[in-house]
């Protein structure tokens, strides 16, 4: 089943969706955290390394798989029945695909997702036994809007419990800069067309969760 998680940043929408995972856990199901966030910068550098260390001391065991560009490909390759998976977070991942081919003369001004997931540094290797970093292999740079129908494509034909974690950005003040205004725009859209394929969508705020589509 797809689930889509939809909230503002430090809403809580992480934590429902590890939350569901913990529950999914106890029925036999392996836990799988797909990573969408890169460290350009010293400051998500940190916050990487910190939520890093919060993974390796959860209960659960995680394996993390690397993926800043390919998400398609790392859900065809882990997506299995007895598998749940998290992807944290789609507004990352948008970024990352607009940046890969804008001109960056405007910054991207993307919400947080309130855990980052971790992001390989280049050159730098991956701690822990259970990370992987699909995006190190060699592949077909697709443009966004190719990028994006493999996606929608994939996502019905997937086994297991896939829960897509993405930021509500369209509530705010309309950003400036034309870079900035494509990221507001393809992120609602891309968010209303997941929503027409998955199962269930659920928006969180302060924590608490309200479902827009499915049981």
């Amino acid at each position: 089943m797809i689930h889509l998680v939809l909230g503002g940043a430090r809403s809580g929408k992480t934590r429902y969706a590890t939350d569901a995972a913990a529950a999914l856990s106890t029925q036999g199901y392996e836990c799988i955290y797909i990573a969408t966030a890169q460290a350009l910068d010293e400051e998500m550098r940190a916050r990487i390394a910190r939520h890093r260390e919060d993974r390796a001391e959860d209960t659960l065991r995680w394996i993390t798989v690397e993926t800043p560009l390919l998400l398609a490909e790392s859900l065809a390759q882990y997506a299995r029945k007895d598998r749940v998976i998290i992807v944290d977070c789609m507004t990352l991942w948008l970024t990352n695909q607009l940046l890969a081919h804008e001109p960056p003369a405007d910054s991207v001004t993307s919400q947080e997702c309130e855990k980052e997931p971790e992001k390989k540094v280049e050159q730098e290797p991956m701690g822990g036994a259970n990370s992987e970093n699909l995006d190190a292999s060699p592949s077909v740079d697709r443009p966004w809007p190719e990028a994006k129908a493999a996606l929608l494509e994939l996502l019905p034909t997937l086994e297991g419990e896939i829960y897509l974690v993405s930021n509500e950005v369209g509530c705010s003040i309309v950003p400036l800069g034309a870079l900035n205004r494509r990221f507001v725009d393809e992120a609602g859209w891309l968010h209303q067309e997941i929503a027409r394929v998955a199962d269930s969508v659920v928006l969180i705020s302060a924590g608490l969760p309200m479902r827009l589509k499915g049981a």
